[in-house]
């Protein structure tokens, strides 16, 4: 049986400093538009797998974690992807520990050995509990390291890291696909916190549904794209829709949204495709 009841949710759309801004007092950070608050990037992937089971799959586990989970009622982890290990994409594993209490079973994250490495090295209480002074609770984890272009299938939906370029660092997004009927679950590509695409990646960009896209400001950045630059990219992939992510607080999103060519959008926190 496919999958079905898929849906995919922005959890946060911010930078790593979020919006508000912490002393700020700009018109963004004092916005009452609520698409104008947004917590540090991570997304949710839910659906039903084939015998039933309700499924959920984090990409990236921000600082805000805890807050994104109890907004969008989480009951349950089955798999975390990590884009790269940056803090504001990292920080909230800690947080994963009460899946574990609630489903009773480990959980599985996926990530290159760069990033296991760095998650090893932050939580070395969580990966070397048996180190601990006192027998402390702890997240239950079972790492896997992945690779560019090999696809990870997690209860039916299929999940293929793609290299991209975060600055000089190479990270990875995700494309995500249904392995059953073509239709039940939308052809996605999340790629956060992107200066550049290289070469070997726009073929896994083809024929999308739903483009994901980092657009952090309107001005130049060494390790982002700004706006223009985002749009010129999403125009040469073409996908049916895009949404922008990881904004930080120049952007308004009412103003800016309504400039947007019409197949284009800025994303916001709690939105569910």
């Amino acid at each position: 049986m496919p999958v079905s009841d898929f849906s995919f949710t922005f959890l946060g759309t911010g930078t790593s400093a979020g919006v508000p801004v912490i002393t700020c007092d700009c018109d963004v950070c004092t916005s009452e538009d609520p698409k104008d608050t947004r917590l540090r990037c991570s997304v949710c992937v839910r659906f039903t797998d084939g015998g039933g089971q309700e499924r959920v799959v984090l990409i990236d586990t921000s600082p805000d974690l805890r807050q994104q989970v109890l907004k969008e009622k989480l009951t349950r982890c089955d798999a975390i992807l990590y884009t790269h290990n940056h803090v504001d994409h990292t920080f909230g594993l800690d947080d994963i520990r009460m899946f574990n209490v609630s489903m009773q079973q480990p959980i599985d994250i996926y990530a290159e050995r760069h990033t296991l490495d760095h998650l090893h090295r932050v939580f070395q209480h969580v990966f070397e509990s048996h180190k601990n002074v006192n027998n402390s609770f702890v997240a239950n984890l079972i790492p896997n390291e992945i690779a560019p272009e090999n696809p990870v299938e997690l209860h039916g939906v299929k999940f293929t890291p793609l290299r991209l370029l975060h600055g000089r660092l190479p990270i990875v997004g995700f494309k995500i696909e249904g392995s059953g009927p073509k239709g039940r679950v939308p052809k996605i590509a999340y790629c956060t916190d992107v200066s550049s695409i290289p070469p070997q990646t726009w073929s896994q960009l083809e024929d999308l549904d739903i483009l994901v896209l980092d657009m952090l400001r309107f001005r130049h950045h060494p390790t982002h794209l700004n706006y223009d630059q985002a749009i010129e990219i999403a125009t040469q992939i073409g996908a049916k829709k895009t949404y922008f992510t990881h904004m930080t607080h120049c952007v308004a999103h009412s103003e800016t949204d309504a400039k947007l060519p019409k197949t284009m959008h800025l994303a916001s926190d709690g939105l569910r495709i």
